[in-house]
């Protein structure tokens, strides 16, 4: 599989994670199994049927992220030229027609969060973006429709 960019911010929020479910939620999975068990027929046992499936909710999130982990590549971000856009950059942009302003982090596919303003540098806006200096106008293809933005900062 082909290595896929994130930030050094990205990275230690996806380890924090994985070492959360594997120190705290899948010890206490466990725990709740036990007490389930004891409490008889597993056949009828709600409490044990809610438990093995939040194990497996657990188990499959662990084995995401590990699988994620194994193809990343942590990319400093640090002396990030401010006059064109590269991967980690911070642009603020124009929508030409309607003068709304949106501020995006450009971050690799598995930090992305569009609520947060990180947007990956595979999305359609990220790949519109790398590479344009400040006062260029980007046409981008979305969902929605064609939009144009002007590049007013890039930091």
């Amino acid at each position: 599989m082909e290595r896929r960019p994130i930030t050094r911010e990205g990275y230690d929020k996806l380890l924090k994670e994985l070492k959360r479910l594997k120190n705290i939620e899948r010890p206490k999975v466990i725990k709740d199994i036990e007490t389930a068990r004891a409490h008889g027929d597993l056949s009828e046992n709600a409490e044990y049927s809610a438990a093995k499936e939040k194990q497996s909710l657990i188990e499959g999130k662990i084995q995401d992220i590990e699988s994620r982990m194994s193809y990343i590549q942590v990319i400093e971000i640090t002396n990030l030229p401010n006059d064109r856009v590269v991967f980690g950059s911070t642009v603020l942009l124009e929508n030409v027609n309607t003068g709304e302003r949106v501020r995006y982090q450009i971050v690799g596919p598995d930090e992305s969060d569009v609520s947060n303003g990180k947007i990956s540098v595979t999305s359609p806006v990220g790949k519109a973006l790398i590479g344009k200096e400040i006062d260029d106008v980007v046409t981008i293809k979305t969902p929605g429709g064609i939009r144009e933005y002007e590049i007013l900062e890039i930091n």
